[in-house]
């Protein structure tokens, strides 16, 4: 029975294993620790959020603030629930690019109803 390839790195070892079956790469999940942290920052964030919308003190700042949560909380899940951190750099230059423009479009939108300006 022969191994799987692999990829070596003089310093580190195996960089990659390679299981020709699968016919792809593994890598090295977090366990169930990592997420569960991930999940409490996550509420956390959201809490915040929801406090935000009720705290007057803010109300110039507040679209601003949400949107930066809200990207924080997109990033935390696409790299961590979404395995892109683990996966090619194609697909995280994609989503990127597909974050870039959500935040372009809801800024354009924001400015037509006037919200920066109330």
């Amino acid at each position: 029975m022969s191994t799987p390839p692999s990829t070596r790195d003089e310093a580190t070892g195996p960089v990659v294993e390679v299981d020709p079956a699968e016919g792809g790469t593994h890598h090295q999940h977090p366990g169930e620790g990592q997420y569960i942290k991930i999940a409490l920052i996550l509420a956390a964030i959201t809490a915040v959020e929801v406090g935000l919308s009720y705290w007057d003190a803010v109300k110039d700042f507040r679209a601003p603030l949400l949107i930066f949560l809200s990207v924080i909380k997109f990033v935390m899940v696409v790299a961590f629930f979404m395995h892109l951190r683990f996966d090619s750099r194609l697909f995280r230059r994609l989503f990127i690019a597909g974050i870039g423009l959500a935040i372009f479009c809801f800024t354009i939108v924001l400015t037509t109803f006037h919200v920066w300006t109330r």
